[in-house]
């Protein structure tokens, strides 16, 4: 896809590079990288207040990396690149994109089937300053956690829509983006009270946008910092709002 990817450049462990990945490592990183999104969501009452919380936020991206060191060997780093004052750029443009375009989607979704708040505004909006402060940088392993839950599977998918299915390497990367986002999407339904056309709809889409960071670089860098910076912009207006509701 000329109109997306730089030429030339590979996915991390498509077609053999670095190296290849059987499907049972693949199965290991998928699980692994569900154990670490349940060690973010179970309800332990030991996981749910103080450094519980800081425990939860880095378990979350610790043991899928910790799984991918174990099957990939050194070549785990593939998932990085070296940053650029250009990918600085890049994760700004990708996040301003992401807002714009999910805040027209959401929009959409609020005035035809209605939507629900995030139930993080509203404890977020409740904390002091401190407490606040510490909310921020928790979010910092907890959205790096979400790039790996998004590219890991859309990584697995583009192997096996490849590999084992024969598609084309662009009919594979589409697969897998959709996928990808769409499962980010439904892992939402608990924080909108389990609004499947909200979810799918315009978080799956700010998804689509937020991959895109990933499949233009191929450098998970670039996709975390997009996100951050977008969610960091709408927690701001949280807190903007709620400032002036007081």
């Amino acid at each position: 896809m000329p109109w997306l990817e730089r030429r030339g450049e590979a996915f991390p462990f498509f077609c053999g590079e670095p190296v290849a990945l059987s499907g049972g490592q693949w199965l290991c990183l998928l699980i692994a990288v569900a154990v670490g999104f349940g060690c973010l969501t179970a309800p332990l009452p030991v996981l749910t207040s103080g450094w519980g919380l800081t425990a939860r936020a880095l378990l979350f991206p610790g043991i899928p990396l910790l799984a991918l060191r174990l099957v990939a060997g050194p070549y785990w780093t593939s998932l990085f690149r070296r940053l650029h004052l250009r990918d600085l750029g890049l994760m700004l443009g990708f996040a301003v994109l992401n807002l714009i375009v999910s805040g027209v989607v959401g929009l959409l979704v609020m005035q035809v089937f209605g939507a629900n708040a995030n139930a993080a505004f509203d404890i977020l909006a409740d904390q002091d300053t401190q407490d606040k402060a510490l909310f921020f940088l928790r979010t910092l392993p907890q959205l790096f956690g979400e790039e790996l839950l998004t590219i890991v599977p859309f990584l697995a998918v583009l192997h096996f829509a490849h590999s084992r299915f024969g598609l084309s390497r662009t009919h594979s990367v589409l697969l897998a983006w959709l996928l990808s986002s769409i499962l980010f999407g439904l892992l939402h339904l608990p924080s909108y009270h389990w609004n499947l056309l909200q979810c799918l709809l315009v978080i799956g889409t700010a998804r689509l946008v937020l991959s895109l960071a990933y499949l233009r670089t191929k450098n998970i860098w670039v996709s975390t910092g997009a996100h951050v910076i977008n969610d960091w912009v709408i927690f701001a207006v949280v807190l903007a709002g709620a400032s002036q509701a007081i």
